[in-house]
């Protein structure tokens, strides 16, 4: 009787102790020549970055942690300083990432999960795609719309290759959401905002993480993002189909229309400032040499508004919510133009890379582009 009751007892601990600790995962590894560093580990959650867990690291760079179990696929990272390897967790497993510093964002290597060494591929790949680019800008033989053709054109193929080899096939694995947030700058590689054929993409992975995934958030977000993205192209088509440039109205005025609702949910015309010296900015508020920007051109406003300049500024950036925080205290005119990186401003300005400014004198007439000024100062002091 006395050794049924300890077994008894001992069966009922057992199921305390694991309804205490709960079904965990593991990341482990060794990172080597990062002594006294800190390894952080972070959630990369939908509603930003979390930090979760930190350790020192030894001469050996031996490091573990652990966290409850999620029902569908989560996202956290291994970092470093600058340097960061992403990883995607699913249920109970362990990954195990061995890597050596200052390099370990590339030169890692991934055991106990096929889809961390899909993700890994898929960032060579993305550092891969920016480092073609940035030599693309600095060899300085392409200019203006070939330059931009150039870098869409780089930009298409990735997306092609991606798509066949890693969204499509196996839309529910967690590197194929993975791959959809990918960037080049500041910009999602993937615009499921502009891009019909994006959207599709979305629309791909969010079906597939319905069924292999029902009611995770992450996939509630997806179909989101897609209806949304849908909604805007069907508006950007309509625009197109409706509107047009008058050529008699570039003549008349010397300047392209620009027509773009402004923060405040009202109306703003370029060619209504006419009476008025303008700087015609083209930004991006993603961007993060923004803010120094911004203040710069503060100074010119305080300094010469009283005096007839007016400053007309297009934002390219995706997110409408962003782009209203970014602007609320501005005093300026702030617009945005919902193709983003694919509006048709872009290339009837001639604009191949941003962020961009013009300067348009009293009588609507364009003089000057940013490259052809020395001193912007001097240049407005001249048609004021």
């Amino acid at each position: 009787m006395k050794k049924t009751v300890n077994i008894v007892l001992s069966f009922a601990a057992a199921i305390m102790l694991a309804s205490c600790g709960g079904d965990k995962f593991r990341v482990e590894g060794q990172i080597v020549n990062a002594e006294d560093s800190v390894l952080y580990f972070e959630n990369v959650g939908l509603n930003g970055i979390k930090a979760l867990d930190s350790v020192r690291l030894s001469s050996k760079g031996d490091f573990a942690f652990t966290g409850d179990a999620t029902e569908a696929p989560e996202f956290y990272r291994l970092r470093i300083s600058d340097q960061i390897i992403n990883v995607a967790i699913d249920s109970t497993e362990t990954v195990t990432i061995r890597a050596q510093y200052p390099e370990m964002a590339t030169e890692y290597e991934v055991e106990g999960s096929s889809n961390n060494q899909k993700i890994k591929e898929l960032s060579l790949r993305q550092i891969a795609l920016q480092e073609r680019a940035m030599a693309l800008e600095r060899e300085g033989g392409l200019q203006g719309i070939v330059l931009r053709d150039s870098l869409l054109s780089m930009i298409r193929e990735y997306k092609e290759e991606v798509k066949r080899d890693y969204i499509f096939q196996e839309p529910y694995q967690s590197y194929a959401y993975f791959a959809l947030f990918q960037t080049l700058g500041p910009w999602l590689i993937f615009d499921p905002k502009n891009n019909p054929d994006d959207v599709k993409v979305f629309a791909a992975v969010a079906t597939s993480w319905d069924t292999f995934h029902p009611g995770a958030e992450r996939g509630e977000n997806l179909h989101n993002i897609a209806i949304e993205g849908m909604k805007n192209v069907r508006i950007l088509e309509s625009r197109r189909q409706t509107q047009s440039i008058d050529p008699n109205k570039v003549v008349e005025s010397g300047v392209i229309e620009v027509e773009l609702t402004d923060n405040r949910g009202r109306q703003q015309r370029l060619t209504d400032l006419k009476g008025k010296v303008v700087i015609l900015d083209f930004h991006l508020f993603a961007w993060d040499d923004s803010p120094k920007r911004i203040l710069s051109l503060r100074e010119y406003y305080n300094k010469y508004h009283a005096h007839g300049l007016e400053i007309y500024q297009v934002s390219l950036d995706s997110d409408e919510h962003f782009w209203k925080q970014m602007t609320d205290a501005l005093p300026w005119i702030s617009v945005r133009d919902p193709e983003g990186l694919n509006s048709a401003l872009l290339r009837s300005y001639n604009v191949p890379t941003l962020p961009e400014f013009f300067l348009i004198d009293r009588q609507n007439n364009l003089v000057k582009r940013s490259s052809q000024m020395e001193d912007l100062d001097s240049e407005i002091k001249k048609l004021l």
